[in-house]
């Protein structure tokens, strides 16, 4: 086997060597090049900052690093445990699965957030139309208004606005004002839902 294949099988085969390193292994004593990087013991952390401190070393002096390093030196139990935790950071909502975007369900609500993803689709799956025709969570909040199910057919979406329209306008209900705020939801949601596929 030639030195050089043996050289880029060598290279190849460890993760983190920087190529045609310049540096010499920091390793008092030591003059071979430092080919890894490894963290600066008491240096700067890597974090917002910045990548923190670093020393390079052979591979020999990397190996012996790594093997006393230890990276939870310097925290506390509390953010030890932070770190361990399998699920870091799904117990924080984002926008788009806080309560009431999509009916997605809370995060807090589940212990394994494949739970939670597949609750959502779940409660999709139940709510779906017997025509296959799609209705979006606003569709749904219209037929709400009108007080439908989500299967109801464009006749029947007519004639429940119709009756809802006599029962809150002033003029056909002797001149009760008090549902003005209802009869502007009726109206709103019959003309969302006019137009939706599932009724045009």
């Amino acid at each position: 086997m030639s030195e050089e294949f043996s050289t880029q099988r060598t290279r190849a085969r460890f993760h983190g060597r920087v190529e045609g390193a310049q540096n010499r292994c920091v390793h008092p004593g030591c003059e071979r090049p430092g080919e890894f990087r490894a963290p600066t013991p008491g240096g700067r952390r890597p974090g917002f900052d910045g990548p923190g401190d670093w020393h390079y070393l052979c591979l020999d002096h990397v190996r012996a690093f790594n093997s006393g390093y230890n990276y939870f030196d310097g925290m506390s139990p509390d953010e030890i445990e932070a770190q361990q935790t399998p699920y870091a950071g799904w117990n924080r909502e984002s926008r788009a699965f806080s309560p009431g975007a999509g009916g997605t369900p809370r995060w807090s609500d589940f212990i394994d957030p494949l739970d939670a993803i597949g609750a959502k689709f779940a409660r999709g799956a139940e709510r779906s139309r017997t025509d296959g025709k799609p209705l979006s969570e606003g569709d749904r909040r219209a037929l709400d208004v009108l007080g439908l199910g989500q299967d109801v057919d464009r006749r029947a979406l007519r004639m429940r606005y119709a009756e809802l329209l006599r029962r809150y306008h002033p003029d056909r209900n002797g001149g009760d004002r008090s549902h003005e705020k209802a009869l502007q939801d009726v109206i709103s949601a019959y003309t969302r839902l006019r137009g939706c596929p599932a009724f045009a």
